[in-house]
């Protein structure tokens, strides 16, 4: 019998699970987190403590790159703790990531859990993943073409226009954290998650205006901001951008629907980090709650059960990556009549 053929569709994530549950990589790793957790605040401790001995100076860009750097780094721990990756208790999770995402990234706990379970139920399903849906960016063919003047003309060259943009994003999410939680007025803890991300945001933007002068407070802001958006841009948009489309109405398995539509990134421990484990994209989609330093060690694992089940698993390196995503968005940018070449089609027709 083929190694295709030992389990129904239906069956393969289950067996792919048991594999998984067997080699204990679902368990939690709770002295990871408190490690990497301890080691932010103090670097984000230091940054602020740096920044008030060095006083009017240039190099307080350097702290504000730093900075960004930290800051990407606790989102990637209210990422985790969202997906109940760092305790057992789902409570425990829940306030991890609304502490450390919002007291000290100024991101909103609540907007991100909404908009990003949504997109795990369905990654790149037209009408159901929010990161694709219409915005600056179009990323689905309908979108594009429904645009008309100066909008078309953008979009037509979009793919060029990503990497500026994303200098805008730390800027967008933090705006966007204020007014889920201003307006979702049913929001649990909505007033503790709204003074956790206004007082962070607040504290930052009067410590900068009372201690540097207006140039060099706008340029620290804007290297903060800036450079945020870029890490935290750069660390998502290689996973699923130009991977298939998937039909409002398509039904496809669960492990189709996840493998199919995501793509790993190569690189070392500095990607991982660099990265926050988002660089395994395919395993953190098929276990969303596996602890992220057992990603890499999931991977043979995953990469190997497709390879009998022939389903494609795709990864490339981070560059590749980048290239793709810009060819994707200006190819959908332009209505190419194929942007991109559909496993899920090849699969089927075969």
């Amino acid at each position: 019998m083929a190694p295709s053929a030992r389990f129904a569709v239906g069956s393969e994530y289950a067996e792919l699970s048991r594999q998984v549950r067997a080699a204990g990589l679902l368990a939690r790793d709770r002295g990871f987190y408190w490690r990497r957790a301890s080691g932010c605040i103090a670097v984000f401790a230091a940054c602020w403590a740096a920044f008030v001995l060095l006083g009017n100076s240039w190099f307080q860009l350097a702290v504000a790159a730093v900075l960004a750097a930290v800051v990407t780094q606790f989102g990637f721990l209210g990422h985790d703790g969202a997906h109940r990756q760092v305790f057992d208790s789902p409570r425990w999770n829940e306030w991890s990531a609304r502490i450390l995402a919002g007291a000290f990234a100024g991101l909103s706990y609540s907007w991100w859990a909404s908009k990003h379970n949504r997109h795990h139920s369905g990654p790149n399903q037209q009408g159901k993943d929010p990161d694709i849906g219409p915005g600056v960016l179009a990323f689905t063919p309908a979108v594009a073409a429904g645009r008309s003047g100066l909008a078309a003309w953008l979009t037509r060259h979009q793919g060029w226009a990503f990497f500026p943009l994303l200098t805008l994003e730390g800027l967008h999410l933090h705006i966007a954290s204020v007014q889920t939680l201003v307006q979702q007025k049913g929001a649990p803890h909505r007033w503790t998650e709204l003074g956790l991300v206004t007082g962070r945001l607040a504290a930052n933007l009067a410590v900068v205006l009372v201690l540097l002068p207006p140039g060099k407070a706008a340029a620290f802001l804007a290297v903060q901001l800036g450079l945020t958006g870029v890490f935290l841009g750069g660390s998502f948009a290689p996973n699923h951008k130009g991977m298939p489309l998937v039909p409002r109405d398509a039904r496809i398995d669960f492990l189709r629907r996840q493998v199919l539509m995501s793509r790993n990134v190569d690189g070392g421990r500095l990607t991982d980090f660099a990265m926050g484990g988002l660089n395994y994209q395919i395993e953190h989609h098929l276990f969303p709650s596996m602890p992220r330093r057992h990603l890499r060690l999931a991977q043979p694992i995953v990469r190997r059960f497709c390879a009998e089940h022939g389903v494609a698993y795709t990864q490339t390196s981070l560059l590749s990556s980048y290239g793709i995503v810009v060819r994707y968005l200006n190819a959908v940018g332009l209505r190419a009549r194929d942007p991109f070449t559909c496993p899920l089609v090849a699969l089927y027709r075969a």
